[in-house]
């Protein structure tokens, strides 16, 4: 009997062969490190609170600098006494009035900017020609800020409505046109090829490889030229305006009247922070409904 076979067996199927040997005992799972456990969620509920944190502490070290006199309440009011101010301006009606002017604004220079910065973002990002021809001339334009373009408006059109909806236009139209032509850029050149195998023409691509794959971009792009809009339309009101949140709080100012400059203040920022938790509820609903979304 060879080597081979008096060896081969046994190390395969006898005495030293693999199923003879003991089974290696299965390790306990190591214990996760402190510092995990002290990183790790703490669950929807938790998660919810974060947010809050900040809001909550600064509200509190208002609350204690006004009762402690820390700071004067003619530099800094106390929050009751906003809290009053904006309960009669709300009772009053007067809160409403501002309220509903600055909307109608920001609305409709919101959906004029997002409107041409859609269609300007559209052009550039399936043409080349016309990205070559718009994107330099576009971009130098971008670095004048609004209230750069206010004193040639104001010439154009005079101190009425228009001004403010062409300088809330201007600030929305931005950011929407970049991320459209970034969203139709990012688009993988092989499911554009898959597409023009299948015969697809130049109007199903767009509509059936483009454009679902640009919407999250697209959304991004929203949701940063409502802010801007937003942003916009208080500085417009505070320089040229009789009605609206922003001469609410420069009529507060000229008056010495900082309850009301620090409750239009809050005004305009709950309103901003609702509207753009909207926009980004409507962002997740869209893309939850995207071909190979996760839900």
């Amino acid at each position: 009997m060879g080597f081979e076979q008096t060896f081969v067996p046994l190390l395969t199927g006898g005495a030293l062969g693999a199923s003879s040997l003991p089974a290696p005992a299965p390790s306990a799972p190591a214990a996760p490190p402190a510092a995990a456990l002290r990183q790790a969620p703490t669950g929807p509920r938790g998660d919810a609170l974060l947010p809050w944190l900040l809001p909550a502490a600064l509200l509190g070290l208002w609350f204690l600098g006004a009762a402690q006199g820390w700071i004067s309440p003619q530099v800094l009011p106390p929050p009751q006494f906003v809290w009053e101010t904006l309960r009669d301006l709300a009772t009053s009606g007067e809160l409403w009035l501002h309220v509903s002017a600055s909307l109608q604004r920001v609305l409709v220079g919101f959906a004029v900017g997002a409107l041409l910065g859609l269609a300007l973002g559209s052009a550039m990002g399936l043409s080349r020609t016309a990205e070559a021809y718009l994107l330099p001339s576009f971009n130098a334009l971008v670095q004048i800020p609004v209230l750069g373009w206010l004193p040639f408006v104001l010439l154009l059109v005079g101190i009425g409505e228009p001004l403010k909806y062409i300088l809330i236009a201007k600030a929305a139209l931005v950011p929407v046109a970049l991320n459209t032509l970034q969203g139709f850029r990012q688009t993988p050149q092989n499911l554009r090829e898959v597409g023009q195998v299948y015969g697809y023409s130049r109007r199903q691509q767009v509509l059936e490889i483009v454009l679902p794959h640009a919407v999250p971009t697209l959304f991004t792009g929203l949701r940063l030229g409502f802010t801007k809009a937003w942003l916009s339309l208080v500085v417009v009101e505070l320089v040229a305006s009789s009605e609206g949140l922003g001469y609410l709080i420069v009529y507060g100012r000229q008056l010495f009247q900082l309850d009301q400059v620090m409750a239009a203040v809050i005004v305009v920022g709950a309103i901003g922070y609702a509207i753009d938790r909207g926009l980004d509820w409507a962002e997740r609903r869209v893309a939850s409904g995207r071909p190979g979304a996760t839900r």
